[in-house]
């Protein structure tokens, strides 16, 4: 299944300024309505994380997680996904559950609005 992306810098801004955010020790949530039945997602890892390579794996790893859990997802909601340092050295599978759990809190698990 392909993931929509935000990839703009006003999308990931809007998403910011507009949104609530919810966060654990690997990752943070920004969680925006979007009116659409569609749901966009945005990564983000920040230098905290480490030197280029580092972040890119990050990056693919939160995109992997993403994907696998995108069922989760109630529709209509733009999200951005932040690194934290906590992530370093973490497996995909804490990753994932790190994203179900942040999913919940922050109201846009797909039971929750059922």
């Amino acid at each position: 299944m392909k993931i929509l992306r935000l990839k703009k810098n006003r999308e990931f801004k809007r998403v910011f300024e507009k949104g609530g955010y919810c966060a654990d020790g690997r990752l943070t949530l920004y969680i925006l309505k979007n009116g659409l039945n569609d749901n966009y997602y945005g990564v983000s890892a920040g230098k905290k994380i480490g030197n280029s390579v580092e972040r890119n794996r990050v990056k693919r790893l939160i995109r992997e997680a993403i994907r696998r859990n995108a069922h989760l997802t109630a529709p209509g909601f733009d999200i951005v996904v932040l690194a934290r340092p906590g992530i370093k050295g973490e497996p995909l599978g804490s990753i994932e559950r790190s994203f179900a759990r942040l999913l919940k809190r922050g109201r846009a698990y797909a039971e929750d609005n059922t």
